[in-house]
């Protein structure tokens, strides 16, 4: 009977060992699920999720400048003419059309191919009048089509006369050759596919 009665100290001390180790496992099992759980107000928030900075979207590069390019003034354009011009019909401010004849090349850099198109217009034009008024026309080019970007121009003018009449037509003047003479008009054209050479007045700034 003592040495059971000796025993009963060490079971209570032993059984209350273990329950509080029990407890002790549930209270870390119930804090690690409660730190693991979103709270109610983190639920709540649009777009939560566990991993935050995982499901951030990156914001867009910033895209590149292009560059500038500068055709300086004093450049020539070389080009072809697309449709022809008559001092008998054309009138000021006309337009017309062309194509580069020539890329244009600053500093080994093709800023606009051979084939580009071109518009031009009539600056000034004046039909043919009796014996000593010879048409003329003066044209220059107005823009350069880049990249379907039509790029404003300033350069010099074209001037053609129609040949004057010589002088001893006057001499002639008289009977039927006279009359046929006197009624004849000397008008200027300007063809297709003729080429012509314009120098910019002004720099040219466009994008490489």
């Amino acid at each position: 009977m003592k040495l059971k009665s000796q025993f009963v100290p060490i079971l209570a001390a032993l059984l209350a060992v273990a329950l509080l180790s029990l407890n002790l496992g549930r209270s870390r099992q119930v804090s690690s699920a409660e730190a693991a759980a979103p709270s109610e107000e983190e639920a709540q928030l649009p777009f939560h999720h566990g991993n935050a900075t995982g499901d951030l979207a990156l914001p867009a590069p910033s895209p590149t400048p292009t560059p500038e390019v500068t055709v300086p003034a004093g450049t020539e354009l070389e080009v072809r003419m697309q449709n022809s011009l008559s001092s008998a019909t054309a009138s000021a401010g006309e337009h017309f059309e062309a194509v580069l004849q020539e890329p244009l090349v600053i500093n080994g850099e093709v800023i606009a191919p051979d084939g580009t198109d071109v518009i031009g217009r009539v600056v000034a034009v004046c039909r043919s009048g009796r014996l000593h008024k010879p048409g003329y026309l003066r044209i220059t080019l107005i823009s350069l089509n880049l990249k379907g970007q039509q790029m404003p121009l300033s350069t010099s003018s074209f001037f053609v006369q129609g040949a004057s009449h010589k002088k001893r037509n006057w001499a002639l003047i008289g009977g039927a050759t006279g009359a046929a003479l006197a009624t004849g008009k000397k008008d200027i054209a300007i063809e297709v596919e003729r080429h012509i050479t314009f120098r910019l007045t002004r720099p040219l700034v466009t994008h490489g």
